[in-house]
């Protein structure tokens, strides 16, 4: 009856906790609701099993415990999304050795038994290998080879697929030893429809493989009767689709194009390669000084950060930035897209890890309208999702994607190392309209030199009670 309370009570803080994620504020604190809900179930498991097997436990808690508390201290931001993939794989390699480890009992599984093993091993080495070849995609260890994006890739894939699905029927006819084939085969697949996937659609590929880990956790909790893993492993499994198709609605990509389509950001197709090739003709450029005398004049004025911003390290800059300008009187807001950095909720996270007021984080849809009323615009390391391209240029790969409409503001600033193209590999007809001036240098030291020069101006320097002097 104890052991019993303790998996409900479990499973109840657990939903709880993931509940509170979906709120900045509150993520935090849920994250340590969640965290302890599985310290409970473990509890509850070692007073189910006896105390027998507690050395075992005891000794996994320490070393998954042990690398935990080390990614955390020492990963950085911009490797975040790297982390959550390699997340996503360590969780589908544990329901894959659940399901292995159930099968060697004496006690024989029934059909529901053995169906949950079946998907354990299906989807779980599938997480497992995908979600590799997604960290280390992200990480720029592997590229996207040719001969993975040629149709014959398909006929591979499905091949492996269709011997994936006889081996299931010969498990379930009695032949156990048929798991090993499919399990070598699982991880192939998930290689095969990881591989020629492109950097710009990664976000959407980790929302998937979050949701595979969670269909994996949830048939190992069938395989070892946890209602924990039940519970949580369906909670992730139907977020991690919801996500996944709105990253995909935001990119305006289809899930089908996106696992078997062109590779978007692989830089193979003939729009990207023609838009890579062509050269800015027309870009204006200033220094920072000329910015901050803009931005001291301002009334209004909303930052778009991207990757660049994570890159460089420098939301903490970025906020004392726009509590400066804050003090002068300038409504300061941040523009947000979908897909801005490399995972959902990236940006997200990013500013909040620098205090930057929640209320401020303004979606994509939301802020659109207010652009043309925007005296400043300063883009930080965000490309793609800024290219008017995607609303003019039926020839772009981007066309149809929802954009931050800056392009209508009166100033624009755009904060780049250098004229590069994002994740789509074309030109970006943003650096070339007339209201347009790139500010080009790390994020952090242009916002610092930033800092400094609306200093110089007097900007921030406002008697207390005095209010605005404009």
């Amino acid at each position: 009856m104890v052991e019993l309370s303790i998996e409900l009570g479990s499973v109840l803080l657990l939903a709880f906790g993931l509940k509170g994620l979906a709120k900045i504020r509150t993520a935090r604190s849920a994250n340590g609701l969640a965290a302890l809900a599985l310290g409970l179930a473990v509890v509850g498991l070692l007073l189910q099993q006896g105390l027998g097997g507690w050395p075992w436990m005891l000794l996994g808690l320490g070393i998954g415990g042990g690398l935990g508390a080390v990614l955390a201290l020492r990963v950085a931001m911009t490797s975040m999304p790297e982390t959550v993939a390699l997340f996503n794989g360590c969780g589908g390699m544990s329901s894959l050795l659940v399901a292995i480890g159930a099968v060697q009992l004496p006690t024989p599984l029934n059909l529901v038994g053995q169906v949950s093993v079946l998907v354990s091993v299906l989807v779980g080495s599938i997480t497992f290998s995908g979600s590799l070849v997604a960290m280390g995609k992200l990480q720029e260890w592997l590229g996207t080879p040719g001969w993975t994006l040629r149709p014959q890739r398909h006929v591979v894939n499905i091949l492996m697929a269709v011997a994936c699905l006889a081996c299931c029927v010969l498990v379930l006819k009695g032949m156990a030893v048929a798991l090993i084939p499919l399990t070598v085969l699982s991880l192939l697949l998930g290689v095969g429809l990881t591989l020629p996937v492109g950097g710009a659609d990664m976000p959407v590929v980790i929302s998937l493989l979050n949701s595979y880990s969670g269909v994996a956790a949830a048939a190992a909790g069938f395989v070892v009767g946890s209602e924990l893993l039940i519970v949580a492993g369906a909670m992730v499994g139907a977020a991690g689709l919801i996500l996944t198709q709105v990253m995909c609605t935001a990119m305006n990509r289809s899930l089908t194009s996106v696992l078997f389509g062109g590779a978007l950001g692989a830089g193979t197709s003939e729009a990207s390669e023609a838009g890579g090739r062509e050269e800015y003709t027309n870009v204006t450029s200033c220094s920072p000084e000329e910015c901050a005398l803009t931005l001291e004049a301002a009334e209004r004025v909303i930052f778009v950060p991207g990757y660049g911003l994570a890159v460089a390290q420098a939301q903490h800059s970025l906020k004392e930035l726009a509590r400066l300008l804050e003090q002068h009187g300038i409504e300061v807001r941040y523009a947000i897209h979908p897909v801005a950095g490399r995972m959902p909720g990236h940006m997200n996270v990013l500013l909040a890890e620098a205090d930057v007021p929640y209320d401020q984080l303004v979606e994509m849809d939301d802020i659109n309208p207010d652009f043309p009323r925007t005296d400043v615009v300063i883009v930080l390391g965000a490309n793609d999702v800024v290219n008017p391209r995607a609303k003019s240029d039926p020839s772009s790969p981007l066309y149809g994607m929802p954009v931050l409409e800056v392009d209508q503001a009166r100033s624009v600033f755009v904060v780049k190392r250098s004229l590069g193209s994002g994740y789509a590999g074309i030109r970006n007809d943003l650096f070339e309209l007339p209201q347009t001036s790139m500010v080009f240098g790390d994020a952090k030291q242009v916002l610092q030199s930033l800092l400094q020069e609306l200093r110089s101006l007097g900007v921030g320097k406002v008697p207390a009670g005095a209010g605005s002097t404009r």
